[in-house]
């Protein structure tokens, strides 16, 4: 039984404490699943910078420069809510290729999980809601060069709808973009996704799984598809900020068990991201973060 576990130190790093993005929760996360030994030397993979030639395929050059060079306009950097700084240039370039990381070893293991990604509101050629490049995207378009992948379908359960996942693989008839998200959340200007679901404000838990696994059904009979990027926000959460649904911890659990098990029984390899979730308790945050961690790893050891 081996769950891998992609993390890069970076992913954390020097940031305002009171912002309302809690940049130190990938550390945090990283360091509970090490005291609940769950991660270990054994499953923890370190994430690289990701190749260029990956980042072309689904963003503009010119931005991809602005942005390593810290010169986006102030329009720019407003819309993306972060302040520019070399930590965050640092660790916006290798958070894809961990995203692209944790695809190739659910490939190899079936199920991988990646400890941050989740990116879906960035654009082709902008940043958007606290999102610099956008890593579910260039997985994607990355995974469908590689032998044997004709078909990915990004999964999104993120409470945002993921606009810029659908915007930026519109075109594509072999990217199939699933989105369950509050109606009402940013972004005010949804975009198409191939499938877009929108939650009432308030959903409560038995409503809420029965879509997720209804959706998640239809997509999977659909589109057929050699691999699943599950992108397993807890911002549907009911105590978080910026979410507008009301799942309990239990809920998302459930929500995660179910997810992955029915992907996996159809033998279909599943790459997750921690996607979205603000909280002002960090650790609270971080340890809800793990939950899909944890149910990947129950799932594996009841495959066992």
């Amino acid at each position: 039984m081996h769950l891998p576990l992609v993390y890069h130190p970076s992913y954390s790093y020097e940031f305002p404490e009171q912002h309302r993005f809690a940049m130190v929760k990938f550390r945090y996360l990283h360091d509970y699943l090490r005291q609940r030994g769950i991660a270990t030397t054994d499953n923890l993979y370190r994430s690289g910078p990701c190749l260029h030639k990956w980042l072309l395929q689904a963003h503009c050059p010119d931005y991809l420069t602005r942005l390593r060079e810290g010169t986006l306009s102030h329009k720019e950097q407003r819309e993306l809510g972060l302040p520019w700084t070399p930590g965050l240039a640092k660790r916006t370039f290798i958070s894809p290729g961990g995203t692209l990381l944790t695809a190739l070893l659910a490939m190899r293991y079936g199920v991988a999980c990646h400890l941050a990604g989740g990116t879906h509101h960035a654009h082709y050629d902008k940043a958007s809601g606290f999102c610099c490049l956008n890593d579910l995207a260039v997985t994607a378009l990355a995974m469908l060069e590689q032998p044997g992948i004709e078909r990915v379908l990004v999964f999104d359960c993120d409470v945002h709808q993921g606009d810029g996942t659908a915007a930026i693989l519109a075109a594509r008839d072999d990217a199939f973009t699933c989105s369950i998200h509050c109606e009402k959340n940013f972004p005010a200007r949804k975009q198409l996704s191939n499938l877009d679901v929108g939650l009432v404000d308030g959903i409560e838990d038995e409503a809420y799984l029965q879509i997720v696994m209804e959706t998640l059904q239809q997509c999977l009979d659909r589109v057929r598809p050699d691999l699943v990027l599950y992108d397993a926000g807890v911002d549907v959460f009911a105590g978080d900020p910026l979410g507008r649904a009301c799942i309990s911890e239990e809920g998302i659990a459930r929500r995660d068990r179910q997810v992955l098990g029915a992907i996996r029984e159809r033998n279909i390899p599943v790459a997750t991201v921690i996607g979205g979730g603000y909280d002002d308790d960090r650790w609270a945050l971080a340890r809800r973060h793990a939950i899909v961690v944890e149910q990947a790893l129950a799932l594996q050891g009841s495959q066992a």
